[in-house]
């Protein structure tokens, strides 16, 4: 049986939610799921009402005391596990995921090793939960702090990483002791199923995390309700600031991710061969439908930005688009028709701006595919800040090349975007690196690494609008983004008779 055939297998015709440790199909209304690359409806998800979306959080309430009350090292033990189910079924999950969102199957494979890396992190959370101590802080007296769960927390996240960006979130807050809901994008929710059911083998009790699906009245109902105690979001920026004012409105701790505008800078001495491939993996892979894709190449004076494009064109040019389960192809569908549509029109907008188009990537057709989502790889030259293609979050094949005179222009470039979220620069000049690294004005930088995403351990975010809130996701600040701190100062008398009634401030 072909990896395709047995794909059909994977997911069931109607996706529904997970419940306290059930699957519900719902009562909700339901929209179709279309596969990206042939345009075929593959199944239905079920719309979640507000009852269904009361029920969740109801579970979640309902088995979140027992859960904050297990010991830390038996709740890493449950993600030891979970960790080896993951990596026995990682096959099933990346052809699910190739499946709904149309990325490469290595693409979807690297995407579930990303995820696991974080709940490699969360097995380590009896050392990561540990506080602080200090004995005789005055006479008599010692203090220490812990870190304690919040209660019900939510996920929001997005089509583009399906498994990765859920795995962002769930790890972290069910190891700190949290129940979870997650309400996954109604583009690709397979994989959220399956994940729920590989904790539940692992040994989650039912009610800790719990699948909600849905669209906007799904997230409105999580940020509306008064047992949700956190909120994390990974999607477009005004998405995320409706989010972030709507949960902090209601007193929840909110973290939204937003979206981007990746600038990559080419220094006259970098290797042009190796920014060029660089520029066409972070560019185009998965589509360009990543929120740390490069979408803008800066190339430092006119003889790089020459050089740089004349190496860059042939490989658009000749990119493979296909179907993700295809092991020749290097580019899948984009995620949706109207999606495919919109990056389509930003390329007719960047050629009414001025730009030069080099490599157009419109009209492109797959054969055997020809009712999927393609859409080629596009190439600008001598784009400008003020063009609509340099501006926006264009979320697709496009990739822009911008001139500047030296590396200050190239840092007021970045530092003038509305978005700060990842960074990079290519060059053999170490201070070069260094004043970029130092200077620039982004969450996440590369020196010589196109897509700069952070180990598990260091935390993901970035400044301005690509980041509401104070806390990145995962790594150190997930586990004090998913807790609080409790302080406790504590005495013990030597005599009942004490020092009688005191007023003044407690001192030394």
């Amino acid at each position: 049986m072909s990896a395709q055939a047995s794909a059909s297998t994977l997911a069931p015709t109607v996706i529904g939610h997970y419940i306290g440790g059930q699957h519900r199909i719902g009562s909700g209304a339901r929209m179709p799921l279309h596969n990206p690359a042939s345009g075929a409806q593959i199944g239905e998800i079920t719309l979640a009402t507000p009852q269904e979306a009361d029920a969740c959080v109801a579970a979640a309430a309902a088995a979140f005391p027992a859960w904050a009350q297990t010991p830390p090292l038996k709740r890493a033990r449950v993600m030891f596990r979970f960790r080896e189910l993951l990596q026995r079924d990682m096959d099933k999950l990346a052809t699910t995921i190739t499946r709904e969102h149309g990325k490469l199957l290595s693409d979807a494979r690297g995407e579930l090793l990303r995820g696991l890396e974080v709940v490699e992190y969360a097995c380590g959370i009896p050392e990561l939960l540990k506080g602080d101590y200090t004995e005789q802080i005055a006479n008599g007296i010692d203090a220490w702090t812990m870190r304690q769960p919040l209660g019900v927390c939510a996920g929001i996240t997005p089509f583009n990483f399906p498994a990765m960006v859920p795995m962002w979130m769930f790890p972290m807050a069910i190891a700190c002791g949290n129940s979870f809901v997650l309400k996954p994008s109604e583009r690709d929710p397979g994989a959220s199923l399956l994940l729920a059911a590989l904790l539940t083998e692992a040994g989650l009790p039912d009610g800790v995390f719990n699948v909600l699906q849905g669209d906007k009245a799904a997230v409105d109902a999580l940020l509306d309700h008064p047992r949700v105690r956190a909120v994390s979001f990974v999607g477009s920026t005004p998405v995320a600031e409706a989010i972030y004012a709507r949960g902090a409105a209601a007193g929840k701790r909110v973290q939204a991710l937003g979206g981007a505008k990746n600038h990559m800078v080419v220094m006259p001495d970098a290797d042009l061969d190796k920014a060029a491939d660089a520029l066409v993996g972070s560019g185009y892979g998965a589509a360009g439908e990543r929120c740390m894709a490069i979408s803008v190449a800066v190339a430092v004076g006119d003889a790089t930005a020459d050089a740089l494009v004349e190496r860059l064109a042939p490989k658009v040019r000749a990119l493979r688009v296909g179907d993700g389960m295809d092991e020749q192809a290097e580019m899948g569908p984009l995620i949706t028709a109207q999606h495919r549509d919109k990056v389509a029109g930003y390329i007719g907008d960047g050629i009414a701006a001025g730009a030069e188009l080099v490599v157009d990537g419109r009209g492109c057709s797959v054969p055997g595919r020809e009712h999927g989502y393609f859409l080629g790889g596009t190439l600008f030259d001598r784009v400008t800040p003020d063009m609509r293609v340099y501006r926006d979050e264009i979320f697709g094949p496009v990739l822009c090349v911008v001139r500047v005179a030296d590396l200050a222009a190239a840092l007021g470039l970045i530092e003038d975007s509305d978005y700060g979220n990842g960074a990079a620069i290519f060059t053999r000049d170490g201070h070069a690196a260094r004043e970029f690294a130092h200077h620039v004005q982004a969450g996440m930088v590369g020196v010589n690494v196109p897509i700069p995403v952070p180990m598990a351990f260091h935390g993901f975010g970035g400044w301005k609008k690509s980041l509401m809130g104070d806390q990145h996701a995962y790594g150190p600040e997930g586990v004090r983004f998913y807790t609080r701190q409790k302080a406790v100062t504590q005495r013990w008398l030597a005599d009942a008779a004490g020092r009688g009634t005191q007023f003044a401030m407690p001192a030394h």
